[in-house]
């Protein structure tokens, strides 16, 4: 067998023969080695060490004369060439192998893994270690099989073999033939035993020697030592029968080489061949040991190996712990995967959970916002008092104010205790700037928190990204919660659990509300003093005791998107009241939707909440408004001339401006736009015409001819224009009227068959406003009066009304034709009757009427379609 690389090659520098000399001698002069890689690797080739040539003593017992110089180098070439070939020391009948042990350090075996060191190349660097050390012979491995050999031994070695990965070495002895191998071994160990020899990096256990009875196998593998030894059973030769040693056989043959803590045969069912046995050494040494000195060992006849032999074939076996933590963690994931996610879970807690209430507490208190310092509020006021459009500003803003001073004292005041504040009113009426302008002006730890953005929001992470900042809670890992969803699909594929990684929205909704319900509780009790004279009030306690304390929250938009997702609503609503609840903050709800009070109350369902409704401004506070809005860009307002009573900017075309305002009506939204239109160079009327034409043409894009699928809105189209048609003739509807009318009560849409669910929606969308009267709604309105206004322009045009009005019309039909079918249906059923009787004569009466009065509305309708197709075709 040819083997993987050149083994035990026995080289030399030019000039340096190999001769037998006696250990008296120095045994090494000088180290070299031979590349072979005509035939073998590089990084695969093996090294010998060979003592040199010295001037021979004469031995103690005599021994042939040595070859010349020439003959010697032949013969060690000769040598050396078919150990490569066969893998195995070519011994003669007067030489003889002994391994000695804990020659090198077995750690240095780890470093064989990298391909390109091999032992050749490690020996080299033992030796420049060795060198530079200053230690000499003392230290060279070399140097410790010359002292382990008794002086007066009458043998000479005639080649050394390292085995880094054993951390030994074989050496080669010619002996007499009037002392035996045993004997050697005998003196060896007697000494070694005397006089133990203790290398550097084994100070506790010296060399020990033994003599090989096999024959070594020089591999290179990627095979290191083991405790556990295999022992194969095999025959010497082709075609012969091997025998299983006995358990008793294999221990008489190992203990020798040290203690045995378990011989395992091979179980009695086993189709493996060869057959084989495991023996378990409690030191690595002795294995080490066993195994170089007994691979290739013939048993004999007589040892219990057969007639014809067995031959132990010795390989190391990678023992597994059966109980190593990592096999279990590998073995069970289904309890380890949920378990490292806790840890995860844990350790962000520990880690971030500080850091993210930190950040909350600094977004609460504005602590890094640069207008809250006091050197901005100084350049403020002192750029103000210098600015006439400022004041002009607050001018018109102090009239709104004081047209609602009622209500923001009233705010003020309920600040003073538990509160559960709620401010309706339709949008664009002021609610945020009155509380964050007036009612919380000056006031500390104030959080302002806007549904809107949160809830427009696209995909979860989005959601919690803005719900993150809203409230200062950072640093926040939105897009983690992707890859941790991946995670637990990939772990729940393949081991039939979830990991537990990912969160749902619900989770990381709570998880931030619940870090900034801690972050609010550490800022209300930051004023807290041990020298206070309730200091030894618990912490629940001082919160109620002082309300003044408590942080304010905001919660602006609120409902502002009523639709069937609403977690993020639900959750805001249970975490305000559980703020409330344990008098941990304020908190005030803006919204402008009249259905508000169904969250609110499955949150709070102990407790009434607190109620303010804001309207719109009377026509003189909107005027007001208006005028101060057009003089704050005119630094020569104060020539202004006086028309009742109030002042209005120079060169300005302000007629009509009481009409146009009472067009508006008093929504802060619209006056500002209005404003600006004249600002702009518009009179008040163009600057109205061209704000109800634009709020004419969204009513038109969003209710009546809408690009929204069926499933997206409640309502129809008939639905809508039935309102508007109706509203521009009345200003008010009462409820249940429009509920009994033909678009509302037979709507052939499915999703809009439910008349009231349609109102709430279309109130909601804020084209029409409910009014209630004792609980339930009673009249209807435009949902502002600028809408009022745009209804009236919808209705003037005639191809808009006529096509409208075709399709109710037409929806009109269907359902009367439903009802001739259904007539005509029960009719029929009623004609196969056997004979007619008197019972069913009335039935048939009045079916036929029905029938009769339903074809007749059919043919109203028809008549009335051909004129409005009329208007269609001749107009544009």
């Amino acid at each position: 067998m040819i083997p993987r690389r050149s083994l035990a090659t026995v080289t030399r520098y030019p000039g340096i023969v190999r001769s037998t000399v006696s250990l008296r001698q120095p045994l090494l002069g000088a180290v070299a080695w031979r590349k072979s890689g005509h035939v073998f690797p590089r990084r695969l080739a093996d090294r010998a060490w060979e003592s040199t040539a010295a001037p021979p003593t004469p031995p103690a017992t005599p021994f042939p004369s040595s070859p010349a110089s020439e003959p010697a180098s032949s013969s060690s070439s000769s040598s050396a060439n078919k150990e490569q070939e066969t893998g195995h020391f070519d011994v003669k009948p007067n030489e003889s192998l002994f391994f000695f042990e804990n020659i090198f350090p077995r750690k240095l075996s780890s470093l064989l893994r990298y391909p390109t060191e091999t032992d050749g190349d490690m020996t080299a660097l033992l030796r420049r270690f060795y060198s530079a050390s200053g230690s000499g012979g003392s230290l060279d491995p070399i140097a410790f099989v010359k002292r382990a050999i008794p002086e007066d031994m009458p043998v000479k070695v005639t080649e050394i073999l390292p085995r880094l990965k054993d951390g030994g070495a074989f050496v080669k002895v010619q002996y007499d033939a009037s002392i035996s191998p045993s004997e050697i071994e005998s003196t060896l160990l007697e000494k070694l035993e005397q006089h133990p020899l203790k290398p550097w990096f084994s100070p506790f256990r010296g060399i020990k020697a033994r003599l090989v009875k096999g024959t070594p196998w020089l591999e290179d593998l990627y095979r290191f030592p083991s405790s556990l030894v295999k022992v194969e059973f095999v025959p010497p030769e082709p075609g012969a029968a091997a025998e299983e040693l006995s358990e008793e056989n294999l221990y008489s043959m190992f203990r020798r080489y040290g203690k045995i803590a378990d011989i395992l045969p091979q179980p009695f069912d086993s189709k493996v061949v060869p057959k084989y046995a495991q023996i378990g050494f409690p030191r690595l040494s002795d294995a080490i040991m066993a195994r170089n000195c007994m691979h290739g060992f013939v048993v004999t006849e007589s040892m219990g190996g057969g007639k014809t032999g067995t031959l132990l074939r010795l390989s190391y076996v990678k023992k597994v712990k059966a109980h190593s933590i990592w096999n279990w963690l590998t073995s069970h994931p289904r309890i380890v995967i949920p378990i490292l996610a806790a840890i995860l879970a844990g350790a962000s807690v520990m880690i971030f959970d500080p850091i993210r209430t930190f950040f909350i507490k600094l977004h609460v208190s504005h602590s890094l916002r640069f207008t809250e310092s006091r050197l901005y509020k100084w350049f403020k006021s002192q750029t103000d008092s210098l600015s006439f459009k400022s004041s002009r500003h607050m001018d018109g803003l102090n009239t709104v104010w004081n047209h609602r001073r009622d209500v923001i004292d009233q705010l003020q005041n309920w600040l003073d205790g538990s509160t559960f504040i709620v401010i309706t009113g339709p949008r664009g009426s002021g609610k945020s700037e009155m509380v964050m302008d007036q009612a919380l002006a000056g006031r500390k730890n104030v959080l302002l928190v806007d549904c809107k953005p949160i809830v427009d929001a696209s995909g979860e992470a989005g959601t919690i990204k803005r719900l993150a900042g809203a409230v200062g809670f950072r640093p926040v890992f939105s897009w983690a919660n992707s890859i941790s969803s991946l995670i637990d699909l990939a772990v729940q594929s393949t081991t039939g659990v979830k990991a537990g990684f990912s969160e749902t929205l619900d989770t990381q909704v709570s998880k931030i509300l619940h870090t900034t319900t801690g972050a609010l509780k550490q800022i209300g009790l930051s004023s807290r003093s041990k020298h206070d004279k309730d200091a030894q009030l618990s912490e629940d306690a001082y919160l109620e005791a002082h309300p003044e304390n408590r942080p304010v929250i905001v919660i602006d938009n609120y409902l502002h998107k009523n639709e069937e997702i609403t977690i993020v609503y639900d959750k805001i609503a249970d975490w305000a009241a559980s703020l409330v609840q344990n008098n941990i903050a304020h908190v005030i709800f803006l919204t402008s939707d009249s259905s508000y009070s169904k969250p609110l109350s499955r949150a709070m369902p102990d407790r009434v909440f607190r109620t303010l409704s804001l309207g719109d401004l009377e026509h003189k506070v909107a005027k007001n408004f208006v005028t101060s809005r057009l003089a704050e860009d005119n630094p020569e307002s104060a020539k202004a001339s006086v028309e009742d009573g109030k002042k209005t900017a120079k060169h300005m075309d302000l007629t009509g401006l009481d009409e146009c305002i009472e067009t508006l009506g008093g929504r802060l939204t619209d006056l500002e736009f209005l404003s600006r239109r004249i600002k702009a160079g518009q009179t008040p009327r163009q600057a109205v015409d061209e704000i109800v034409g634009e709020t004419a043409t969204d009513i038109v894009k969003i209710f009546l001819m809408g690009k929204t699928t069926e499933s997206d809105k409640k309502w129809s189209a008939e639905q809508a224009w039935h309102l508007i048609k109706s509203l521009a003739d009345a200003p008010s509807l009462r409820y249940h009227q429009v509920l009994l009318s033909p678009a509302f009560a037979s709507s052939t849409s499915s999703n809009a068959a439910d008349g009231e669910a349609a109102l709430e929606a279309l109130a909601s969308a804020e084209l029409i406003a409910l009014k209630s009267h004792q609980g339930r709604p009673k009249l209807i309105s435009a949902g502002k009066p600028l809408h009022q206004a745009a209804f009236s322009v919808l209705v003037g045009d005639r191809v808009l009304k006529a096509k409208m009005d075709m399709a109710i019309m037409k929806e009109m039909a269907k359902t009367e034709a439903k009802t001739i079918d259904a007539v005509e249906t029960e009719l029929s059923l009623l004609g196969q009757l056997p004979r007619q009787t008197l019972e069913t004569a009335g039935r048939v009466t009045y079916l036929l009427e029905k029938l009769d009065a339903s074809q007749r509305k059919i043919d109203d309708l028809e008549k009335q379609m051909v004129g409005l197709k009329k208007v269609l075709v001749e107009e544009y």
